[in-house]
């Protein structure tokens, strides 16, 4: 894995033995950030973060500040160490929890992302779950874009809160890119 564009174009992102994850292909990343461009100064929040591959890519391009959420303690030493290596510490904040929490945790600092970018584990169903935690902890700006990368067996549509609506689409192979806004 590497970072594919900005300041830290081809510099690889480290994973650390141990660890299972199926990370963003370069293809779904360069599409993403190219349908969110410019990304430049605004706040990302990448939960299930993983290896932290997106929000990553989000500082290179340019990102104020992302925050990553991930439960595996060895991901998140991985994330960690990462952003060091990049010299993106400054920037970068990982909180060590599973995504309900660690979202609750940032509402109660009155944090606003600009970003939020959701990659769970496939066929995992979580949906519901991070739709209404999006809902109900008061991390969107008013102008935020929820992007969900979930299987193209998976359809989010049915998990929809009243206060959200799915914009647009995106197929690449096995993976779809859902992109959400409040109504």
């Amino acid at each position: 894995m590497r970072i594919i564009g900005g300041g830290a174009k081809g510099r690889p992102i480290r994973l650390y033995g141990g660890c299972r994850i199926r990370p963003t292909t370069d293809r779904v990343k360069e599409s993403l950030f190219n349908i969110l461009n410019p990304v430049e100064g605004l706040y990302f929040l990448d939960i299930y973060a993983g290896c932290g591959n997106v929000g990553l890519e989000a500082l290179s391009r340019g990102a104020r500040s992302s925050v990553f959420v991930e439960r595996d303690l060895r991901l998140v030493e991985a994330i960690r160490e990462n952003l060091r290596l990049l010299g993106f510490e400054g920037r970068g904040e990982v909180i060590a929890a599973g995504a309900e929490q660690g979202l609750r945790c940032l509402a109660k600092r009155g944090e606003k992302f600009d970003i939020l970018f959701a990659d769970p584990p496939y066929g995992g169903g979580y949906f519901p779950e991070i739709l209404k935690c999006f809902e109900e902890t008061g991390l969107l700006s008013e102008n935020s874009i929820i992007v969900l990368q979930h299987s193209v067996r998976e359809d989010p549509t049915g998990s929809l809160t009243r206060a959200l609506v799915m914009t647009d689409q995106r197929r690449y192979g096995d993976t779809l890119l859902s992109f959400l806004k409040k109504r």
